[in-house]
């Protein structure tokens, strides 16, 4: 009797995790997408308030406490003129559980998955885990997301789609009408649309657009506050879908998570309805950084794809270059720990501080100078 799930057996520990078991302890991580920002101020003090007061210890609705649920539909009206109800938000434990219910809820064994190459390790893995299939299709040479290449991946077998702007791994951002695209193949198709949108407020160059504008019937929105607010401990995220989607979600919901965490939930509701300058001053601090190491990695001699948002950058890189950095102490992720079509290149983050940033350029120009 075989001891494990195949659909377990499926899926590998995350290349980016191997990356860093790798890399000595004093190395420069750039292989993580974590802002080195700090929780805004109001964020913390209203998870301690709310500890204090006795808020968090026992469950909360299964939904997720009213006042985030609100600030949730306030933001998505804010940002994209998204008109939600506060019952159809999910608080999700982080954005991953948020990915994790919309596929659960939607597909299953036999179905398809078409998910962007390269692209966000846990589309292909989660896909796995429900025993339906993914389906990656390779972005384009500027690694913008082809609606093109979604529409002719399409199939009988086809359930779903991922679709993530400004993009993960590649910093890409979708023009608004390729987001248009995408909703009407969700529409003549009839398929889900779930729309990983984490990183929708760093923006440097374009304009962050939902699929949910143009389809929201089809479209599933995946967000969270890991990004936009430096909270990725906190693990908050949430769906934002039609009233019969969130039904399913949070059936799902219901069983593997109960209620997001109560401490972080009081403080995403203030950190979605506070003040917001913070989120300005860290997408222009990351948009400084872009340019010093798209620059730098040009000088260098590597072509660099020019990232329009997040805080990654993806540049095509030669043969030994990502072994090279690493054991140079410098942690940059292969380009296929996010799928065949990434072989070649390397995600780069530049969510650290602008003087190690500059250390590791001048580290990656000696690596770059050993493999040529």
């Amino acid at each position: 009797m075989p001891q494990f799930a195949d659909r377990v057996e499926r899926i590998a520990i995350s290349g980016i995790r191997e990356v860093f078991e790798a890399a000595g302890e004093d190395a420069i991580n750039l292989g993580i997408g974590q802002p080195d920002f700090p929780t805004p101020d109001n964020a913390r003090s209203a998870a301690v308030d709310a500890i204090e007061a006795g808020k968090t210890d026992a469950y909360t609705g299964n939904k997720g406490i009213p006042e985030l649920r609100e600030g949730i539909v306030a933001k998505h009206e804010r940002d994209l003129g998204l008109e939600y109800d506060p019952e159809q938000v999910i608080a999700t434990a982080g954005g991953s559980e948020a990915l994790h219910i919309a596929l659960e809820a939607h597909v299953g064994p036999g179905d398809e998955v078409i998910i962007p190459d390269p692209g966000f390790v846990a589309y292909d893995a989660l896909t796995k885990l429900t025993g339906a299939e993914p389906v990656p299709v390779p972005v384009r040479d500027d690694l913008t997301i082809d609606p093109e290449a979604i529409e002719a991946a399409v199939t009988e077998d086809t359930a779903a789609f991922v679709v993530n702007s400004p993009g993960n791994p590649t910093g890409a951002v979708s023009p608004t009408e390729d987001v248009e695209a995408f909703a009407r193949i969700a529409e003549a198709h009839d398929l889900v649309c779930i729309s990983d949108e984490v990183y929708g407020r760093i923006v440097f160059d374009g304009e962050h657009r939902s699929p949910a504008e143009f389809a929201p019937e089809q479209t599933v929105v995946v967000d969270s506050c890991s990004k936009t607010y430096s909270m990725t401990g906190w693990r908050l995220g949430w769906v934002a879908a039609t009233p019969d989607r969130i039904e399913r979600m949070l059936r799902v919901h219901q069983y593997v998570q109960a209620c997001a965490s109560a401490p972080a939930q009081y403080a995403a509701a203030e950190a979605l309805s506070g003040p917001q300058d913070v989120v300005g001053e860290m997408a222009e601090s990351f948009e400084r950084r872009r340019d010093l190491v798209v620059d730098g990695l040009r000088e260098i001699g590597l072509d660099v794809p020019e990232p329009e948002g997040a805080f990654y950058v993806m540049p095509e890189v030669p043969e030994g270059f990502v072994d090279e950095c690493i054991a140079r102490g410098v942690v940059v992720v292969p380009g296929e720990a996010f799928g065949d079509a990434g072989e070649g290149y390397a995600r780069i983050s530049y969510a650290t501080g602008t003087e190690e940033l500059k250390e590791a350029l001048a580290i990656m120009e000696e690596a770059y100078e050993a493999v040529q």
